[in-house]
């Protein structure tokens, strides 16, 4: 029972990533990155603080924490690099591919924490099968892509390498809740992501973001609050979840949901949708239950008794 809650918050978690992407995404283009990414991350320090708070009253006593490695502490910086190239590829070949290439480099990404067992994970094998599944969801990635022709291929390129850097980044503050709690690292992550994009913006986007926040009323409130308030569900939930299920579940899970949300994004309000992108999400969709079948026939063959 325990499990299957665990999958359902997975892919709930993957829908409302798609989400947060995208109210961050319409948020900068309304005002600017440097200014959705500030606010967002501002009002997520706000609620969080909020909500541990509120815990602490309720427990009545503080919450027991470890000393955790000095190199767990900056998780904003994952953040930080994954939101602005979110930007940059939503906003040049739509959510669709954008999350497609996404999701397909958080299956690389969590392939490379199978194989390595890095930063605490379990390992797991990778066979033959295994890489014919994952080349099948490449070639759904090629499918949506050859929508864009030569156009798309560096978004494609930055795609794939931010959902690769989205599975590193879950997997580290998971590793850094086992330390400190859900709530202390999902804050740690936001305040260590602002705190790193007022540095950056500072030198190298201070006029244009300060003229920036004077279109702030232009934006509409559901955008103001929307991103920050999903972060905290996102980056919590996946503290929760990841170290649970086997980090290729998790991604299977995350990436679908992912990848039906945002079709049904584009749609409704890019006005966005072709044969092409649909028949590349389902190949890609494929690629990873396969993936997931391959690892359950593997982890049934290992459990049999040998035959001598």
């Amino acid at each position: 029972m325990h499990r299957a809650i665990d999958y359902l918050m997975a892919a709930g978690i993957g829908s409302t990533i798609s989400f947060m992407v995208v109210f961050n995404t319409r948020f900068g283009e309304v005002a600017s990155m440097p200014v959705s990414f500030i606010f967002n991350h501002s009002i997520g320090i706000i609620i969080i603080t909020i909500i541990m708070a509120f815990l602490r009253i309720r427990r009545g006593t503080p919450a027991v924490r470890q000393k955790a490695p000095w190199y767990l502490w900056f998780g904003g910086a994952f953040g930080f690099l994954i939101l602005n190239a979110n930007f940059i590829t939503i906003v040049n070949i739509g959510a669709s591919l954008a999350m497609a290439t996404a999701v397909f480099g958080q299956s690389l990404g969590s392939l490379m924490f199978d194989l390595t067992g890095f930063m605490g994970r379990k390992t797991y094998p990778i066979s033959r099968k295994k890489a014919f599944t994952l080349s099948v969801s490449f070639i759904g990635i090629a499918i949506m892509a050859s929508q864009g022709g030569t156009f798309a291929i560096p978004y494609v390129v930055i795609g794939i390498l931010t959902g690769v850097i989205t599975m590193i980044q879950m997997v580290y503050n998971s590793r850094f809740a086992a330390y400190k709690g859900v709530f202390f690292s999902a804050r740690n992550n936001v305040l260590s992501g602002l705190l790193i994009a007022i540095t950056i913006y500072l030198f190298t986007a201070a006029e244009e973001t300060v003229n920036a926040f004077s279109s702030l009323a232009e934006v509409p409130i559901y955008l103001m609050l929307g991103g920050g308030l999903l972060a905290i569900v996102v980056v919590s939930g996946t503290n929760h979840v990841i170290p649970r299920i086997p980090a290729l579940y998790s991604a299977l899970l995350l990436s679908s949901a992912q990848i039906i949300t945002s079709i049904v994004i584009d749609y409704y309000l890019y006005d966005l949708f072709s044969g092409r992108l649909l028949l590349g999400a389902v190949i890609i969709l494929l690629g990873m239950m396969g993936n997931v079948w391959v690892d359950w026939q593997d982890k049934t063959a290992r459990g049999k008794p040998s035959v001598v």
